[in-house]
């Protein structure tokens, strides 16, 4: 069985979209930095918190201090993008299999393509992890993947190589469907497709592929 692990991260926050994730059932949630405000803001208590706490309001933190016995974690970060990675390298850690990080787009590219590179720890670890907000579903995808137009995140999908050039690319049921295609890093050709059958089917030989649902 697996076990789940929802992030609240310090980006830009979905009120609805977050509340809807944590009516699910989940094992841990793991306050990281700036996202312990919203969670303090909505009366929603983690279990576990992590952070350098350096973009938070201090009564916050001093109420999770003195008032609870959650486990705090604090560090000294080495990039923009070490909050997110922490909390979910704490979820590994923590023995979680499913992981949804919510927050992690933030309002930067820079930060969010930190985040996305953060997905890959998980990935190696035999983990899924994915990063959500109202309009994105934001994950890495294994070397064939059946994207469901009953079951996805949205109409439309676009794919970004993690790892340099992407061999034997394969998009079918797809508006815009690609056959062996060499994909490079800033290749455009993978941007904005949409499922246009029950659902589309993409393959490659090798490599770190991201893939982004969008909804509108």
């Amino acid at each position: 069985m697996s076990k789940r692990a929802v992030i609240i991260s310090g980006g830009s926050m979905y009120d609805n979209l977050a509340k809807s994730v944590l009516e699910e059932p989940y094992a841990e949630l793991i306050g990281v930095d700036r996202g312990l405000c919203w969670l303090y803001e909505n009366g929603v208590i983690p279990t576990q918190i992590v952070g350098d706490f350096d973009s938070i309001a201090p009564e916050v933190l001093t109420y999770y201090r003195s008032e609870t016995e959650i486990p705090i974690r604090e560090f000294k970060p080495e990039k923009d993008a070490s909050d997110t990675e922490i909390g979910l390298r704490l979820a590994l850690e923590l023995g979680c299999d499913d992981i949804i990080l919510l927050g992690a787009t933030g309002t930067r590219v820079d930060h969010l393509w930190g985040n996305v590179q953060t997905l890959v720890a998980a990935k190696q670890a035999g983990a899924e992890a994915v990063i959500l907000d109202e309009h994105n579903k934001i994950r890495i995808i294994g070397q064939e993947m059946h994207l469901k137009k009953s079951e996805s995140y949205g109409p439309y999908f676009s794919l970004f190589s993690l790892s340099g050039v992407i061999h034997g690319l394969t998009i079918r049921g797809a508006k815009y469907p690609l056959t062996n295609h060499t994909l490079y890093p800033q290749d455009s050709l993978c941007i904005s497709n949409q499922i246009a059958e029950k659902e589309a089917v993409i393959t490659y030989d090798e490599g770190v592929m991201v893939l982004i649902e969008t909804r509108d």
